[in-house]
C-alpha cells in the first residue's frame, strides 16, 4: 500500500525546484488495464458539502463512479448528511493525508471540491500516489502552486487531471473550437470580460483594519486540517462555508470564481498564455484583507502564432458595467448559468459573459455552456449561411473524466490546458490585492517592476509539516 510516508520520502527524494520528467514511480495497477467506458472507478469525494454535494450528486448520475470514500473537515455537519446518508459503505475520514494512508490502494482517482487554498496540497498527494484527479476551479491560489502542479502533471503522465470548469465540455467549447478553425473567430485584438452579480463580501465594511474577531470552533469542524499549508487564523465564521472566497488569504475573488467559466475558450483557443502587463484600472472599496466591492482589471497579452496582441478586461461589482457596443442587444438570462447563491442578477446588469472584438465580427456570449452570437443582429443573419455545424459534446464534463480514467477519452480541462489560465487569474489577484500595475515576463515567469510583488508569486512559506508538498 502507498502511505503518506512513502508520499513524503518520494517527494523528499525528489528535487524541490521546477525539475521534471520520467515515469510515475508508483506503478499503480489501474493505469495497466484499458477496460472501456462501463468500467466503475473508485472514487474519493474531498470536500462534500455546499458545492461538493453538487458535484456529488453529478458524478452519481454518470453510473460510473463507485464512491469508496468520504472527507471533509466539517464531518459530521449538516452539509455532509447527503454524502453520507446516499454512500453509507464509503469510508470516512477530516484528513486527507489519513485517508490516504488507511486506503490509498482502494482509490482510484479522487474528485476535490474544497476552498482554494487547499487544492495544490490535495492534488499534489493525490498526483505522487498515482491518483486521477479533477479539481474544482480555480486550479490553484497562487501562481507557483499552479506551476508546480503542472510539473507534477508532467511527471506522473499516467494520471488523468480535470479540472472544472464544466463549459469546457459544452456547447461553448465545441463552437468556438469550430468558428476558430473555420476562420469566423480571427484577428481578435479585445476582449471584455464581466460579472456584475452581487458577491458574499459586498455588504462588508471596507474600512478593515485587522482579521475578525476569534470566535468558537464548531465542534464538527477540524479547523487546523481547514488551513492546510496556509499560516493559523483564528477561526470567524466569516471564514467558512464559502465565505473564504472572499479573503485574499483563502479564495479569488469573482474572478477566480467566474472567470474560468467566461473566459476558458478565449484563454485556450487564441492561445493567450500569460500576460505582459496587469493593471487594476479601478478598485472600488479596496483594503487589505478582502476583495474590493468592484474591479476593473486589463491584462495585455502579446503577439502569438501570428495572431494580433489582445487586451482582457475584466470587470466585476454591481456598480461597474463595461461599456456595450452598438447593436449588442438584449442580455436575456441563459439557462445555461448557474445562480451564483449570494443573490440575483440586478436588472440593470448584464448576464455575465464576455465581448469578443475581432477585426471584422464581433461576437458576445454568456458564461459556462453558453454560445456565442454574431452581432449587431443584421451582421449575424448576413453570416448565417457561412457557419459551420457545432459538433456535439460526446460526453460532459464528470462522464469525460471517468472515460478518460478507463482510457476511453482524453480530458478537455487538464493542468496542462488550464493551468496557464489559473496562473493569469493569480496574477490579477496580485494586482487586485497590491493595488499596483505588475509587468511580466513570460520566458522568465517573474514580475519585473516590483521586487515585492514578484517574490508574491510563491506566496508565503507552508506551515511546518507541509514542505514536502512543494517538492517534485
Amino acid at each position: 500500500m502507498v502511505t503518506r510516508r512513502s508520499f513524503l520520502k518520494t517527494a523528499a527524494l525528489a528535487s524541490a525546484g521546477m525539475a521534471v520528467g520520467g515515469v510515475n514511480p508508483l506503478k499503480a495497477e489501474s493505469y495497466n488495464r484499458v477496460v472501456g467506458a462501463n468500467k466503475k472507478v473508485n472514487v474519493a469525494h474531498i470536500g462534500i458539502g455546499n458545492r461538493g454535494e453538487q458535484v456529488i450528486r453529478d458524478f452519481e448520475k454518470t453510473g460510473m463512479a463507485n464512491v469508496v470514500a468520504l472527507c471533509d473537515v466539517d464531518m459530521g455537519s449538516k452539509k455532509t448528511q447527503y454524502a453520507t446518508g446516499k454512500f453509507p459503505k464509503a469510508k470516512q475520514f477530516k484528513d486527507f493525508r489519513v485517508m490516504f494512508d488507511k486506503m490509498a490502494n482502494e482509490i482510484e482517482a479522487v474528485v476535490v471540491t474544497t476552498p482554494d487554498h487547499t487544492h495544490f496540497p490535495i492534488c499534489m498527494m493525490a498526483m505522487a500516489l498515482g491518483k486521477h484527479v479533477y479539481v474544482e476551479k480555480p486550479m490553484a491560489r497562487t501562481f507557483y502552486e499552479a506551476e508546480l502542479m503542472m510539473q507534477a502533471a508532467k511527471k506522473y503522465p499516467n494520471v488523468i487531471t480535470q479540472v472544472g470548469n464544466q463549459g469546457h465540455s459544452e456547447a461553448n467549447y465545441f463552437q468556438f473550437k469550430a468558428w476558430m478553425d473555420a476562420g469566423i473567430i480571427k484577428d481578435v485584438t479585445a476582449v471584455t470580460a464581466h460579472m456584475n452579480n452581487p458577491r458574499r463580501w459586498h455588504s462588508w465594511d471596507t474600512n478593515i483594519f485587522k482579521q475578525p474577531d476569534a470566535q468558537p470552533i464548531p465542534s464538527t469542524l477540524d479547523w487546523n486540517t481547514w488551513h492546510c499549508a496556509l499560516p493559523y487564523h483564528e477561526y470567524n465564521g466569516k471564514f467558512h462555508d464559502g465565505e473564504w472566497r472572499s479573503w485574499f488569504d483563502f479564495g479569488m475573488g469573482a474572478l477566480g470564481d467566474w472567470g474560468a467559466h467566461i473566459l476558458d475558450t478565449v484563454h485556450e483557443f487564441l492561445e493567450l498564455g500569460l500576460p505582459y502587463e496587469i493593471n487594476p484600472v479601478k478598485l472600488t472599496g479596496h483594503n487589505d484583507y478582502f476583495f474590493p466591492m468592484s474591479s476593473t482589471i486589463l491584462f495585455r497579452f502579446p503577439q502569438r502564432k501570428g495572431m494580433p496582441p489582445v487586451d482582457v478586461t475584466w470587470y466585476d461589482g454591481v456598480d461597474n458595467i463595461p461599456p456595450l457596443p452598438k447593436g449588442y442587444g438584449v442580455s436575456e438570462m441563459d439557462p445555461n448559468i448557474p445562480a451564483s447563491g449570494v443573490g440575483e442578477i440586478k436588472k440593470q446588469s448584464i448576464n455575465p459573459g464576455k465581448i469578443i472584438y475581432g477585426k471584422d465580427l464581433t461576437f458576445k456570449g454568456a458564461s459556462h455552456g453558453s454560445t456565442l452570437s454574431i452581432i449587431p443582429e443584421d451582421k449575424a443573419k448576413e453570416m448565417a449561411s457561412q457557419l459551420p455545424e457545432v459538433p456535439k459534446s460526446p460526453s460532459n464534463h464528470f462522464e469525460n473524466f471517468l472515460l478518460a480514467c478507463n482510457g476511453v477519452e482524453k480530458t478537455r480541462s487538464p493542468f496542462e490546458i488550464h493551468g496557464p489560465l489559473s496562473q493569469v487569474f493569480s496574477l490579477g489577484v496580485m494586482a487586485q490585492r497590491l493595488n499596483t500595475p505588475l509587468y511580466f515576463d513570460s520566458r522568465t515567469k517573474q514580475i519585473t517592476n516590483n521586487e515585492f510583488a514578484n517574490a508574491a508569486l510563491v506566496g508565503v512559506p507552508p506551515r511546518k509539516g507541509w514542505e514536502d508538498f512543494y517538492k517534485i
